[in-house]
């Protein structure tokens, strides 16, 4: 498909992906937008110039702060208005093209603000790389036994905070906390001396459900709307102290960073793969009958202040040994009710090289082999100043659909201690 819009070269926003989003600038309230290119298409305006009359859809769907109200509406429509936008946009096609309004309908990328794309009712963050799960056991307990007993049997998670996950360019302050030196008898407070990222691809259900209900594997497609890229920023030192007995607390909860565009299902249908074959017996309700996993590169970059950016991590999306899938299939298998916007993470996305691990605890080895970046500096953590950014796109037979960019500045601790 060719698209009359003009396209950048390496566009993570072609024709074939149409991401949504929520976007305001200097004359516009927040409403909801599908970028291509440098563009993004204001469907607010498309609606109100009668494009979507035949959908028969509310005057206001478009003009919201979040897009959990149109995703509730469901796929048949939002697929249609996809696809609606998609033909509007084909170079052969000259009703937008041609029409009056274009110019109100087509906005500058770069005039625009993007917010939140859906309101977090609930956040997941699931523990699903066997390479990150196993680095981090060898680090910490016995290298001969670094995965513990469950993990190859079920997806392994934790219900994480949701009022603090921030879209990019949002700025986070260093966290304070307690942590302990391996060497002191007590305790310390202060700002956190171990920042981390987490490399993730987190996905937004599109369905609410009731209580006692459950999703299969076979059905779980149909009830998530798309995907987007996530950045679970850890303290390190502060996780290390507070983790025993009950697992990620404050260490984690201080901010998570997303992509503002979410990639829909569908648009990633072309570069659909399998995950790697389990290594246990399944029990029936995490068997999958297809494959649902999908080839996205991921990479990861540090910018110091003033500075240019370093690439520090190659991953991809298909390294994950537990699916999309078999992640919502366990979040229901005991009747837990899920809701239209809930965000799901996939938990750090290492590979088997160590060029493609996915946080700076596994690329520096717990601090032990330091990163030089391309300035000179050298990074055993993420300091004050530094500004990280990870992209993703998906790219198969000169069709590229890309997520953008999560892109976070770490400024310092808010306030006195």
């Amino acid at each position: 498909m060719k698209s009359w819009v003009q396209i950048p070269k390496n566009s993570d926003f072609t024709i074939y992906n149409l991401p949504f989003g929520i976007f305001k600038n200097k004359r516009l309230s927040p409403r909801i937008g599908m970028a291509i290119g440098d563009k993004i298409v204001d469907l607010h305006i498309l609606h109100q110039e009668g494009f979507f009359s035949s959908m028969h859809l509310a005057d206001d769907t478009f003009l919201q702060d979040s897009l959990n109200g149109f995703i509730a509406l469901g796929k048949p429509i939002t697929r249609k208005v996809r696809e609606v936008v998609q033909q509007l946009l084909l170079e052969d096609n000259s009703a937008l093209k041609d029409h009056r309004a274009r110019g109100k309908v087509m906005v500058n990328r770069k005039e625009a603000v993007m917010l939140m794309p859906v309101k977090v009712g609930d956040y997941t963050d699931f523990y699903s790389s066997k390479e990150h799960a196993t680095n981090v056991g060898t680090m910490f307990r016995d290298p001969e036994n670094a995965l513990m007993p469950n993990w190859k049997h079920l997806p392994v998670g934790y219900h994480g905070r949701a009022s603090s996950i921030v879209p990019s360019g949002t700025p986070i302050h260093r966290p304070k906390g307690q942590f302990k030196d391996p060497d002191a008898d007590r305790p310390s407070f202060g700002p956190s001396k171990c920042l981390d990222f987490e490399l993730e691809v987190a996905f937004i259900t599109g369905k609410n459900t009731k209580m006692g209900e459950r999703i299969k594997t076979e059905e779980a497609e149909d009830s998530i709307f798309g995907l987007v890229l996530f950045n679970d920023w850890s303290a390190r030192d502060i996780q290390a102290w507070e983790y025993v007995p009950l697992g990620p607390f404050l260490g984690k909860s201080f901010a998570s960073s997303v992509s503002p565009w979410v990639v829909t299902i569908e648009a990633l249908e072309p570069f659909r793969t399998g995950s790697p074959s389990p290594e246990e017996d399944l029990l029936p309700y995490l068997q999958c009958e297809k494959d649902h996993s999908f080839d996205i590169n991921l990479e990861v970059f540090i910018q110091p202040k003033e500075a240019k950016e370093t690439q520090v991590c190659r991953s991809n999306y298909k390294y994950l040994y537990w699916n999309i899938a078999q992640q919502l299939a366990h979040q229901t298998v005991n009747g837990c009710n899920i809701n239209v916007g809930d965000m799901y993470a996939s938990g750090t996305i290492s590979g088997p090289t160590e060029d493609s691990f996915g946080s700076m605890l596994e690329l520096a080895w717990k601090g032990t082999r330091p990163l030089r970046l391309d300035c000179g500096a050298e990074r055993s953590f993420i300091e004050d100043g530094d500004t990280v950014k990870m992209r993703g796109y998906a790219e198969k037979d000169d069709v590229r659909v890309g997520f953008g960019e999560v892109c976070t500045e770490v400024i310092p601790s808010n306030g006195k201690d």
